[in-house]
């Protein structure tokens, strides 16, 4: 093979790779407007959205004010969407809303628009801001197609139920950190003050066991002449949580602390070794069921993977 035709045989995927890039760029600076569309389309029904998204945004100028401006925002939007870059679409469908609203394509686009702002929701442990927008801006959504026909509407109930999860957990995890800490009477102070803020909240069980036992551990931990009236506290808090929730997985380890408080306060009518033995009962079926939990977690995290 002459040496002429080995250096044209190795060039020849850079010269095409070249003649594609010019190809592209020189349309993209073209004001051809109807070989710009055409390609644009291409370039998205071949599903290079990058480059549909680029042309789409270079033919919003020349498109302005003509019948092809909703349909070249619409796609502008959508090809950003289908590129994963939920940031930019929201920010064009928006645009677009606003300037079409009676476009057939606008129910689509409310929906779009709505998904952009779910997936760029963080996870619970960090700024809940662009959550509380998510919601705000479902929960319009669902008011507008309010007794109507929506093909959106259980995926837009999902989100929602996910999102204010989220934010459930987030004030859960915030309360369960004093706990953690040992600073029991602010972890009751929380804990009651989400149920005040939210009485729905999805952890409500969680969140009453742990304002009895962090009520149970202030009293526990007092100096002995405050001890009376915060075993009192938990007394109250041990009431609430069983007369709510009587079969709960809590109820054994509650009942064995509402004993003990019975005791510091000299009602308790049974014996010390009775007691202890339903000590070490609950104690026993806490570690199975912290066993099962973390087994739930790992199958959780490894079906995530």
């Amino acid at each position: 093979m002459s040496k002429m035709k080995r250096y044209f045989l190795l060039t020849l995927p850079l010269l095409l790779l070249f003649s594609c890039k010019s190809q592209f760029d020189a349309l993209l600076s073209s004001n051809d407007a109807d070989a710009k569309y055409k390609a644009a389309f291409e370039y998205f029904n071949a599903r290079k959205y990058q480059k549909s998204a680029q042309l789409f945004e270079s033919l919003s100028a020349l498109t302005s004010g003509t019948a092809r401006d909703d349909t070249v925002q619409y796609y502008w939007g959508l090809s950003n969407y289908r590129y994963k870059d939920f940031y930019t679409a929201e920010t064009n469908l928006t645009k677009f809303l606003t300037n079409y609203p009676l476009s057939p394509f606008s129910d689509e686009a409310r929906f779009l628009r709505i998904d952009c702002l779910y997936r760029s929701t963080l996870r619970y442990e960090l700024d809940q801001t662009p959550t509380r927008t998510a919601i705000a801006a479902i929960r319009q959504y669902q008011a507008e197609f309010e007794g109507s026909e929506n093909i959106h509407a259980e995926a837009c109930q999902k989100m929602l139920d996910d999102l204010e999860g989220r934010l459930d957990q987030k004030a859960f995890e915030a309360a369960r950190l004093y706990y953690k800490m040992e600073d029991y009477k602010a972890s009751r102070v929380a804990f009651r003050n989400i149920l005040k803020d939210d009485a729905e909240n999805i952890y409500r069980e969680d969140i009453l066991y742990y304002t009895a036992m962090s009520s149970y551990n202030y009293a526990f931990h007092s100096v002995p002449a405050k001890r009376k009236e915060r075993y009192l506290v938990f007394m109250d808090d041990y009431l609430n949580f069983v007369g709510e929730i009587p079969e709960s997985k809590y109820r054994r380890e509650l009942d064995v602390m509402y004993k003990r408080a019975q005791k510091a306060l000299g009602r308790y009518q049974g014996s010390d070794e009775e007691l202890e033995a339903k000590t070490r009962e609950f104690e026993r079926e806490r570690k199975m069921i912290e066993k099962a939990e973390s087994k739930k977690n790992e199958t959780s995290a490894q079906k995530a993977r």
